[in-house]
């Protein structure tokens, strides 16, 4: 039997209860979910979702990352509720497709995970798989194992094994009112130029799944808790002096008042140069590499090859010795005497991080 696999969160009860179900089976888990989005989000679902099935003992096939035949057949259907129409294509796509799967391996019955998602319609996905096993002859295997207290027993399951909660279903058009219903920043689209790894951002969770697989491996003890944290995001920065724009460089936690302000370097101590408006701070690379105990050449290599953040917030806190400073401390080439005008567009929310412990 091929089993489709949505995500390790819906699919790992639902593969116990099949196994149950059919102890005489050969059960294959098909990962197919061209709608994921971003790509990192979707490694990080494959990569759950191959834990899982190896604790299980099931073999798992991952199928095509074909996004953009995905964005064609939804194109117009964008703004549309979940639920809707845009989720019945998504239902015939993933459906038809693991249909000639297992056609192709040779099985003769399919299912699908997508059966014992809360936010996903049996009745839709049975007629779907009705109407397949009427054009292909293999045989769909409809299950409600939601019904009593199946969703219960999920979320038990899940919790016991330590799988990943994502907290949207993986399509960009479900994140985005999603995301805008709760007033949160959509830091899943963020993807930094330096590639720095931003705290509770799918590479970050990529970081701690991998530790997880790892400690398994190894048959240590661990458990994943939550933290409640300030989180912090830059959308955009810019310093003019002397209306030319320099290399800039904004050391995380950096704010303004307003997204743009001006001033002139009022006085000068350890190389740090305070200036007279908003608290701000402006160091030299040089400065920056003693304080840092680093070797940067210039500006724009620090901005393509920052420290971690970890790092980067203990140089910050050398440079303001406040841990809870949220002024803006900015990282230039050279110090060049003049009017700073200065462009600065963050964001500061509360937040929750998982860690492993």
């Amino acid at each position: 039997m091929l089993v489709h696999i949505c995500c390790s969160v819906d699919s790992h009860y639902f593969l116990e209860k099949i196994q149950e179900e059919y102890p005489n089976e050969e059960l294959v888990g098909y990962f197919y979910d061209p709608n994921i989005h971003p790509y990192s989000e979707y490694r990080l679902r494959y990569l759950d979702v191959e834990y899982s099935c190896k604790k299980l003992g099931i073999k798992l096939i991952e199928g095509a990352y074909n996004l953009e035949e995905w964005l064609k057949k939804v194109k117009g259907m964008e703004h549309l509720p979940e639920k809707g129409d845009r989720c019945t294509v998504c239902y015939d796509d993933r459906l038809e497709t693991s249909a000639k799967k297992a056609i192709e391996l040779g099985h003769d019955k399919f299912t699908t995970t997508l059966l014992i998602s809360p936010k996903k319609s049996q009745e839709k996905l049975e007629k779907i798989g009705a109407k397949l096993q009427e054009q292909t002859g293999l045989e769909f295997i409809f299950r409600d194992y939601r019904a009593g207290n199946g969703t219960q027993i999920q979320g038990e399951v899940v919790k016991q094994h330590s799988l990943y909660r994502q907290n949207y279903c993986g399509c960009l058009f479900g994140l985005t009112p999603q995301r805008e219903a709760q007033k949160k920043v959509m830091d899943e689209m963020f993807n930094p130029i330096s590639n720095q790894i931003l705290p509770e951002s799918i590479e970050q969770r990529l970081e701690l799944y991998n530790k997880r697989n790892e400690l398994e491996d190894k048959n240590e003890q661990y458990k994943i808790i939550k933290q409640r944290f300030l989180n912090y995001r830059l959308f955009n920065g810019k310093v003019d002096i002397n209306k030319k724009t320099v290399p800039s460089y904004f050391l995380f936690y950096s704010t303004i008042n307003r997204t743009k302000t001006n001033g002139r370097v009022e006085y000068v101590k350890d190389g740090i140069c305070y200036l007279n408006r908003e608290e701000m701070k402006v160091l030299d690379i040089n400065t920056f590499n003693q304080i840092a105990q680093t070797s940067y050449k210039n500006v724009k290599e620090l901005m393509y090859n920052p420290p971690i953040i970890k790092e980067e917030l203990n140089i910050r806190n050398k440079i303001v010795n406040n841990p809870y400073d949220l002024s803006a401390v900015i990282i230039i080439d050279e110090i060049i005497e003049g009017k700073f005008d200065i462009e600065l567009n963050t964001v500061t929310y509360d937040d929750v991080k998982e860690e492993i412990i």
